[in-house]
């Protein structure tokens, strides 16, 4: 796309208030959290000893402060959208809200942290197996419907029906499309969600592959698509001020549900769908490790690591919760660095 300053100027202006208003509702949601003890309720020692031993102290902090990243940017969008409506100038300018790009991962957006937030509450009273929460073919149940309603709007409303295979060219599935954007969406939003588990370890990589993903959008022309993003990235960013190492909130599922299944609606949209386990390596990473466990115990009758995900066998073997941190961040950012290369690199895009 042909460079524009006032479309840049738009993009860094949402970007900006996103980061500004996240920044200042965080302590509030947080004082709020306290108040009420809404805090997060370590899985129990009898199904996650090496996990509950390592993170007894986490136990009580404050969760559910992915809705301040979300409902930031849902906030923003009804704003400037009724901006229009009463045709405020200036501030109308700032909509990016449109049918073709941004209402269906909107719509993804609050549905999946609607269920995220359910999922939350239910690990706080801890209602639920191994100390509260939906279980894990439950949680994947719940990515599948909100992947369905995802699907349905594509192939039916949209008539999309086709995959982009990069350096390949573009190719019509039918309905098999259907099947291929639900796996797309609960692999990212599964995967996401299993990153969530050090502080600030899933919150880097996310602003990583939103920052892909808003250049990626940006080079197509869908100037919307690359504004929420960036929308998403300055709310992100905000978030990672608190959550960064020592944390004093946690994101949740109903963050890590919502981002990861808007990322993967994103990736869609913009023909990168199999680009994305490049520009989210650190989130394949992450959940291979959860399915490698499970299948290793079931076949072998014993562990492959000390504690699954990965991040909580490099806790048991040593590394410092830091340096995990630190060192995810540089691999996501080198990844969707490779990933936006071979994006812009494909002649068949």
């Amino acid at each position: 796309m042909p460079f524009d300053s006032s479309a840049v100027a738009r993009v860094m202006t949402i970007a900006g208030t996103a980061f500004l208003a996240a920044f200042l509702l965080l302590p509030l949601w947080t004082a709020i959290l306290r108040r009420l003890k809404i805090g997060k309720s370590i899985r129990s020692s009898e199904h996650a000893p090496v996990m509950a031993q390592m993170h007894r102290n986490k136990a009580g902090m404050p969760t559910m402060g992915g809705l301040v990243i979300w409902g930031t940017v849902l906030a923003l969008v009804l704003i400037y959208r009724a901006a229009c409506y009463f045709n405020i100038p200036y501030v109308c300018q700032l909509s990016f809200f449109s049918r073709a790009q941004t209402r269906l991962p909107l719509g993804i957006l609050a549905a999946a942290g609607m269920i995220g937030l359910l999922d939350d509450w239910l690990n706080i009273k801890k209602i639920g197996p191994r100390g509260g929460g939906l279980r894990m073919r439950y949680r994947l149940i719940s990515y599948a419907v909100v992947a369905l309603l995802g699907a349905w709007w594509f192939y039916t409303r949209l008539e999309w029906d086709f995959l982009h295979v990069p350096f390949a060219g573009t190719f019509h599935i039918g309905w098999l499309f259907v099947p291929v954007f639900v796996f797309i969406t609960v692999a990212t939003s599964f995967s996401v969600n299993e990153t969530d588990g050090l502080d600030g370890l899933a919150a880097g990589p996310l602003i990583a592959a939103f920052g892909a993903m808003a250049m990626i959008s940006w080079s197509q022309g869908r100037v919307d698509l690359a504004t929420l993003c960036a929308a998403i990235v300055g709310a992100l960013a905000a978030f990672l001020w608190y959550n960064a190492p020592p944390a004093t909130v946690f994101m949740g599922d109903t963050g890590s549900m919502s981002l990861g299944s808007v990322l993967a609606v994103v990736a869609i949209i913009t023909n990168t769908a199999l680009l994305l386990p490049i520009i989210g390596l650190p989130f394949v990473i992450e959940s291979a490790s959860v399915l490698l466990q499970i299948f290793w115990k079931k076949v072998f009758k014993r562990k492959l690591f000390l504690s699954s995900p990965i991040h909580h066998h490099l806790e048991a073997i040593g590394w410092a919760e830091s340096k995990i941190v630190m060192r995810t961040w540089i691999v996501s950012i080198a990844c969707a660095t490779v990933g936006v290369i071979l994006a812009f690199a494909d002649p068949t895009r």
